[in-house]
């Protein structure tokens, strides 16, 4: 890659010129020549009748207008839409309001974030209401799912990423529960204004050092109305004092085991035994970094990195500024630092291999021997950065079944894991919502 890049004009660099994006084609669903053809039939009988479902795919409102290519079509630049979830059987997903955090923890910032927020119901309810309604429907209960499934639909939840564009007004966490809001985390990748973040590990700065007084409320407020609280991205504080005062089982929405990646997005043993003694569910996250990760060499090559853009005066607070600073550079610098940047990310500190279909499904593995069965399940967060060698976008999910019977599971094992634990706590919260009103 790099040494292509020297010879390209300053301003075609694209952002860093150190890190490839991933490619996301799709792969097809093939086993192994060594699986045995029996196995592979089994598979598919079991993938047939499960109902599979990933809690975590995001999505941009630009693919769900009625007048232009949308979700109903085979869109080129998607990991999911209707038509590859069908191609794949992945029968239900959850689709994403997500709202980035911003340092605006004020009524500016918030009313930014509900109006991208309200975009997002808008666009799903177009395409449950209008744009494709004979192949899939909105869900609001676990039992309206079962039920959607039983008549050949997709299944269509709405997750709320961030509790962000909740702002100082809890009123707005029963209006998103009235659009079809089921699960909602406090915060993303920044504190919020109700809850830290998992990024508080970055530099031991926190905000609330876990949950706000307004975030409790809001907690309080999920459990009346029946929204499952997804404790993903808020910090380990804040997911321990979700478990304390919860009265009802929580989820993970994607996230994966840090015992085997050591990442702040990832729950360590602690918090995998408070999802087991409070009921509730992890959605092992097909995600590369945070399946498969060396922190320490990550750590290694980002500090040489950093040493080579002081050396050359290479700084900005974004990608797309470091790239322009070194689109600055004279050639001859240009082409030198280059060549060092290089030696450190191919060479001294070489990326792994991608995560596999395999690699993800050892975090599936170790949850169920840690917590139990009752307390696995799968996302995803296509659209959003995931996706592992074997399983690049919906088309592929068969490939996720073959594994885990490849590995033993039993069918009714795998019906849990894909579904059933996940709609369990989400018939529990319902539960817990009624006994309140």
């Amino acid at each position: 890659m790099f040494h292509s890049l020297r010879t390209l004009r300053p301003g075609a660099l694209l952002a860093a010129l150190a890190v490839a994006a991933p490619a996301f084609a799709t792969l097809s669903a093939q086993p192994r020549a060594s699986d045995d053809p029996a196995m592979v039939a089994r598979a598919r009988a079991i993938h047939e009748r499960v109902m599979t479902l990933d809690t975590h795919v995001d999505i941009s409102p630009a693919n769900f207008q009625r007048n232009a290519p949308n979700y109903a079509d085979r869109l080129p630049r998607t990991q999911v839409d209707l038509t590859k979830m069908e191609e794949g059987g992945l029968d239900a997903a959850f689709l994403i309001v997500y709202v980035g955090q911003s340092a605006e923890l004020n009524a500016e910032g918030f009313a930014r974030a509900k109006a991208t927020a309200m975009e997002k119901f808008a666009a799903i309810h177009r395409l449950t209401d209008t744009i494709a309604p004979t192949r899939v429907g909105l869900a609001r209960t676990a039992a309206e799912a079962r039920a959607i499934h039983a008549s050949g639909r997709k299944v269509v939840f709405i997750g709320i990423e961030n509790g962000f564009p909740v702002g100082s007004d809890i009123t707005n966490v029963r209006q998103f529960h009235a659009l079809g809001g089921r699960y909602m985390s406090l915060a993303h990748n920044g504190h919020s204004q109700l809850s830290d973040s998992n990024t508080g590990e970055r530099d031991n700065v926190w905000l609330h050092n876990g949950l706000s007084p307004l975030g409790r409320e809001v907690i309080a407020e999920m459990n009346k109305l029946g929204i499952m609280i997804d404790i993903s991205h808020p910090s380990k504080a804040s997911m321990l004092q979700t478990v304390a005062i919860t009265k009802a089982p929580i989820i993970a929405s994607h996230s994966g085991v840090r015992a085997i990646c050591n990442h702040s997005r990832n729950l360590d043993d602690e918090q995998l035994d408070a999802m087991k003694a409070n009921g509730g569910v992890i959605q092992l996250v097909a995600f590369n970094s945070y399946v498969k990760c060396n922190p320490e060499k990550n750590a290694m090559r980002q500090a040489a990195i950093d040493a080579l853009r002081k050396e050359y005066g290479v700084a900005g607070a974004n990608n797309r500024d470091i790239s322009a600073a070194i689109a600055a550079l004279p050639d001859a610098r240009r082409n030198e630092f280059l060549s060092k940047q290089e030696d450190i990310t191919a060479r001294r500190y070489p990326a792994d291999p991608a995560a596999t279909i395999s690699d993800f499904a050892d975090h599936i593995d170790y949850v169920v021997k840690r917590i139990g069965i009752d307390h696995a399940g799968i996302s995803s967060d296509f659209d959003g950065g995931g996706g592992v060698e074997g399983w690049r976008s919906a088309s592929d999910t068969f490939n996720v079944t073959l594994e885990l019977v490849r590995r033993g599971y039993t069918e009714e094992q795998i019906e849990k894991i894909w579904s059933g634990n996940l709609l369990r706590v989400m018939e529990q919260v319902e539960q817990v919502a009624r006994a309140a009103n």
